[in-house]
């Protein structure tokens, strides 16, 4: 018996060992190829961190036993790929290193990878002949080499390729006929600014003029030769002259016709070109994201920028493609949920009207960006050029909590928020804003607190997002700003908010989540409904208890905690600011609510089982609103 134990020990102990284990010699050969190329200083490969799980631009299978692709777009690579390093990544599906300074042959290598679907290499230095047999690769249905300086002939060994949907080949230096790629699953092709020769095969004929331009090429289709012009030694008659003058300007307008439609058509394919995905790309009825890549900033200048921590791998190529929605529009610009080609779903955030220069804006990047806690919404990265300023989040699922409250969210419905769900939110909120507040020796502000940029962490609690913007933008007008209904009376200018200002608006956010208010509205009768100027009018008459969201009235013995959170709100709205709390005595006041009144469920009985509100006097603060 104790042999079998000991047995079943061991045999317990190798799976769990064999479960748990990450792939050592793929994670050698990535460090392999790392340390023996020039590389960007903000890789986060570190032999003591999982590869599977925290490596920028690594992603493994589900056992957690294989790597199956590398996506680097964009790290500053330099040089050729190391020999003997990506060659033993045996299971990958996908290579993206596009968009780097990499020399060299087409990596010999790579045919050891027999798993491939996707090969990018395009905006790099390679240079040399193509690989003559892409039979290896029989999996292969992307295939992106364009923007080197590739040589020799097209390989006819691509008409193999059976899964092939893309082929871009573009912007090199191929010479020679290009083979009758007779493939049936082929939905892009690019074979543009090329030296290609010879006549373009009939199975490529379903593709644009554009797609061959800028090669010596001619059409199993062209049109027989024009009809001679008559030799100017035979002088035309009349009739013959002025035939003659109206097929001329025919012909001309006829030209100048088709070279407009030809530019066109050649812009617009240029655009699709230019969008290059690391997979194959996904069907899609939402629209993509709007945004602008300004052709004149290249290489390093125009890459968006990653925090060390960050195991993401993108660059504006990917977002320009991503499928996207929008999630709302706010104080400082429009947000997107971008669905990256890659799976990976992040928040981007639009912003408009930043007033300054790309060094500060990079400095208050840096400041957020080393924000790490549990409570505050971790900035991943962030994109400046002159025409765009953009900041990456993570998605959150479930939305922000005024989607919650009031339905304001993709799906456009309310969720039923619990009266513990609410104080986890206030208290989450508040020990995020209470961390930020401590940040560059006390002075760091929040600037724009509001339910919409509250989301709930893995434990359900409040997180805090879009800290620290409101420097870096144009003041917005006083009414404009008191209309959001979250803005201290003492804030005229919103790059001067302070963290009084931060407490009001987290007050103002407290009785949103005891009243399931918006803090302003407009009522039928057109009257403006301002949150804390109608709970002050209701306390002052000891109708206290008609303040409550009627969902909360489902719950029992929680209206001496209501009550409490309720003062709270009202003390952190005060008109003063110096009657304000700070926000670590309100972290205390709002976990001593949760701990004395834990375990509360609702009540079994219906809305119309519960008695009706009574008077319920409290001590009201100095509270005000714009008027």
């Amino acid at each position: 018996m104790d042999k079998k134990l000991a047995l079943l020990f061991i045999f317990s102990a190798v799976f769990v060992s064999i479960i748990g284990a990450e792939p050592v010699e793929d994670k050698q050969a990535l460090l392999d190829f790392l340390h023996n190329m020039d590389h960007s200083p903000h890789f986060n490969w570190d032999e003591n961190s999982s590869v599977c799980k925290s490596w920028r631009g690594v992603t493994c299978n589900t056992e957690q036993s294989r790597v199956i692709a590398l996506r680097l777009p964009g790290t500053r690579l330099r040089g050729p790929i190391p020999h003997n390093t990506l060659s033993r990544l045996s299971a990958l599906q996908i290579v993206s290193l596009r968009s780097n300074g990499i020399t060299g042959p087409f990596p010999s290598g790579f045919s050891e990878l027999k798993n491939l679907t996707g090969l990018y290499l395009q905006f790099n230095k390679f240079s040399g002949p193509l690989p003559l047999d892409f039979s290896v690769w029989n999996n292969l249905t992307v295939v992106n080499l364009s923007n080197n300086s590739f040589n020799g002939s097209i390989p006819f060994s691509i008409s193999n390729l059976t899964h092939l949907t893309s082929l871009v080949l573009a912007n090199n230096s191929l010479s020679g006929e290009i083979p009758d790629l007779n493939i049936y699953s082929l939905q892009e092709l690019n074979l543009a600014n090329n030296n290609l020769s010879g006549v373009v095969p009939k199975s490529l004929l379903r593709f644009p003029s554009s797609v061959f331009a800028g090669n010596n090429l001619t059409s199993a289709n062209a049109l027989p030769p024009a009809f001679p012009v008559q030799p100017p030694s035979a002088p035309p008659s009349k009739k013959t002259k002025g035939i003659s003058e109206i097929a001329l300007l025919g012909v001309v307008i006829g030209v100048c016709a088709l070279g407009f439609a030809l530019v066109a058509l050649f812009m617009i394919v240029c655009c699709y070109i230019n969008e290059d995905v690391d997979e194959q790309p996904v069907k899609s009825q939402k629209k993509e994201v709007p945004l602008k890549e300004e052709s004149s900033e290249k290489g390093d200048k125009n890459k968006v920028v990653f925090f060390e921590d960050c195991n993401l791998a993108f660059d504006m190529e990917d977002l320009l493609r991503a499928s996207a929605e929008i999630l709302g529009k706010g104080t400082f610009g429009a947000t997107y949920k971008a669905a990256l080609e890659d799976a990976t779903t992040v928040v981007v955030k639009r912003l408009k009207d930043v007033t300054v220069g790309k060094r500060d804006f990079e400095q208050q990047m840096e400041v957020v960006g080393k924000i790490k806690h549990d409570n505050v919404t971790a900035l991943r990265a962030y994109y400046y050029s002159k025409e765009e300023k953009l900041i990456v989040y993570d998605y959150y699922q479930q939305g922000s909590v005024s989607a919650m409250l009031h339905g304001k969210g993709v799906e456009g419905r309310k969720r039923s928020l619990d009266w513990d769900s609410r104080l986890r939110i206030a208290i989450g909120a508040a020990r995020g804003i209470t961390h930020i507040h401590s940040q560059q020796g006390g002075k760091l502000v929040h600037g724009n607190i509001k339910a919409s940029n509250i989301f709930l962490n893995s434990e359900g609690y409040g997180c805090m997002s879009d800290m620290g913007l409101a420097t870096l933008m144009s003041p917005i007008p006083p009414p404009a700003m008191r209309a959001a209904g979250y803005r201290a009376p003492e804030v005229t200018d919103t790059r001067k908010a302070t963290q009084a200002s931060d407490v009001y608006s987290f007050g103002v956010l407290l009785l949103e989540l005891l009243t399931g208010k918006s803090p302003i509205n407009a009522t039928e009768s057109e009257q403006v409904f301002h949150l804390v100027r109608w709970v002050n009018s209701v306390v002052r008459e000891e109708w206290t208890a008609e303040v409550f969201d009627v969902e909360l009235l489902r719950y029992p013995n929680i209206e001496e905690a209501m009550v409490e959170m309720l003062q709270i709100g009202m003390a952190c709205a005060a008109e003063v600011p110096d009657q304000r709390p700070k926000m670590q005595d309100v972290v205390r006041m709002t976990e001593d609510i949760r701990r004395v009144n834990s375990g509360n469920r609702p009540s079994s009985g219906s809305r119309s089982e519960v008695s009706t509100p009574t008077p319920l006097a409290i001590d009201i603060p100095s509270t005000s609103v714009p008027q």
